[in-house]
């Protein structure tokens, strides 16, 4: 499974887990099968609130699920409607959260859980 976890920096595994997709300085691209890790910069993330385009943010990149604390209604609406699944980060590193998918002690996040404007969720 390719997974997309938005990070403050790249410092491979122990890279801390950034709070908001949108905005995230890098995306780390964690392939479970392989455990191999790359980075790529958030080509979208001075954007404008609720204009999130998420493929554009991650440069074409094909993933099969986001771990994320907080994104927007419209991000993961445009994600679920790509098939992509996105699931709600504890904080810790990148290690800790593909680790908590694997254990299955990540939450799904639906549309009902997503944030309404930056800044303004419980991440």
């Amino acid at each position: 499974m390719k997974l997309c976890i938005p990070v403050a920096t790249k410092n491979g595994l122990d890279s801390e887990v950034y709070g908001h997709f949108g905005s995230a300085p890098v995306f780390a691209l964690h392939d479970t099968e392989s455990g191999i890790t790359e980075f790529s910069d958030n080509a979208s993330q001075h954007h404008a609130q609720g204009a999130c385009h998420p493929m554009q943010a991650l440069g074409g990149q094909a993933v099969d699920a986001i771990i994320v604390g907080g994104i927007g209604v419209r991000a993961i609406s445009r994600l679920n409607e790509m098939g992509i699944k996105v699931y709600r980060a504890t904080q810790g590193t990148l290690k800790d959260v593909v680790a908590g998918l694997a254990g299955g002690a990540l939450d799904e996040i639906t549309v009902d859980d997503a944030c309404s404007h930056h800044g303004g969720c419980d991440h």
